[in-house]
């Protein structure tokens, strides 16, 4: 399947993401493998085949007590923010 450069630039403003156009042929046949993966996967005959619910299939649950550990304080979680101001950080306003 052959990716346009007019799906590349979907994508990427989908994904909010600007690209060179030296990148986007790149990206292009990247998304070309991708899709030729897919298609490979899909012409194997899995016909009784179990799907796969857990990788780690131990049949226990790791439950664990509740410990309390020393949290990070307020001051030290602003240190390297760019803008805060003495208990909140400050970030652009999103909805009207």
């Amino acid at each position: 399947m052959h990716i346009s450069k007019e799906t590349i630039d979907n994508i990427a403003q989908l994904s909010r993401l600007e690209f060179p156009e030296a990148e986007k042929a790149a990206f292009a046949q990247k998304f070309e493998q991708i899709i030729e993966y897919f298609n490979a996967i899909e012409s194997l005959d899995l016909e009784g085949v179990e799907p796969l619910k857990n990788i780690a299939d131990t049949g226990e649950n790791a439950f664990r007590e509740d410990e309390s550990v020393r949290a990070i304080t307020t001051s030290d979680a602003l240190l390297n923010a760019p803008k805060h101001n003495s208990v909140f950080f400050k970030v652009p306003k999103v909805l009207g």
